[in-house]
């Protein structure tokens, strides 16, 4: 094999692995993290008002399987399809929950241990089958699938647990706060060289769902429930308008794109 062959053979390996299907982790990516998993939160509320809970959710099932394909067939990161995805899995995951909660009478004490177990699973299966559970390892259809999983499972756990510190007493500000709290512990601890990355990481991105949700909610909900009345619909079109606004940011500036790999072990 000539030394031009293996040449190509490098730099199109090295292409590959730079074609990340993730945004590099940036403070960008944390704020519109929070920001969908609020919307998604009062978007999915919104909806099953409307249009009925069963109606809503096969709604939400078709916008989700939809924006999913597209992440998927995308062949490189995409700033607003990778986002779009984001956003359906926040509104589907919140009905997932609430489903399980209002639909079956499910108790949240009952549903966040399941949605515990639940991801507990994912990244079990994930780490037996590629060795790692690192975002930067996202190049393969199979790794980008457990990342979605991940990320859905994370969805329906976050929107449990908010609720249930809500309903305990904590209220919507309450439990804002205290996820405010919570969030800064994985930092903390992975500056500390207490934690790695990839675990800093998945931990943080959980908490992000109840501490966006517990936001909203209190923005939107009334004040006989520890709101300050806003609406869900504007409070839905005022966080999808900020969404929208630091989305195209990115897909202009592309400064969440990673312009050279790294080694995934340890990694983030």
């Amino acid at each position: 094999m000539s030394t031009e062959h293996l040449a190509r053979r490098r730099r199109a390996t090295l292409a590959t692995h730079v074609a990340s299907k993730v945004p590099e982790v940036t403070v960008y990516f944390w704020v519109i993290k929070v920001l969908t998993t609020g919307m998604g939160e009062t978007a999915s509320d919104f909806l099953a008002q409307k249009l009925g809970p069963v109606p809503a959710v096969g709604l939400g099932g078709v916008a989700l399987a939809a924006s999913l394909a597209l992440q998927l067939t995308a062949r490189r990161y995409v700033a607003w399809i990778y986002w779009t995805a984001i956003v359906m899995v926040s509104v589907f995951g919140t009905m997932a929950a609430d489903v399980l909660h209002v639909g079956l009478g499910v108790p949240y004490t009952v549903s966040t241990p399941f949605f515990m177990l639940a991801l507990a699973v994912v990244f079990g299966l994930w780490y037996a089958s590629e060795r790692t559970l690192s975002i930067h390892s996202i190049h393969t259809r199979r790794r980008e699938l457990f990342y979605w999983a991940t990320v859905l499972a994370t969805f329906a756990l976050g929107t449990a647990a908010g609720d249930l510190s809500a309903t305990v007493g904590l209220g919507y500000l309450g439990s804002a706060v205290l996820y405010a709290v919570a969030i800064a512990v994985p930092a903390v601890l992975y500056r500390r060289n207490a934690l790695n990355a990839v675990a800093a990481f998945w931990s943080a991105y959980v908490i992000t769902r109840p501490l966006g949700a517990s936001v909203a909610d209190w923005m939107a909900l009334g004040h006989a429930r520890g709101g300050l009345g806003l609406g869900l619909a504007p409070v839905t079109l005022s966080w999808t308008v900020v969404i929208v606004g630091f989305v195209a940011y990115l897909a202009v500036s592309r400064d969440d794109v990673r312009d050279t790999p790294r080694p995934t072990s340890g990694a983030v």
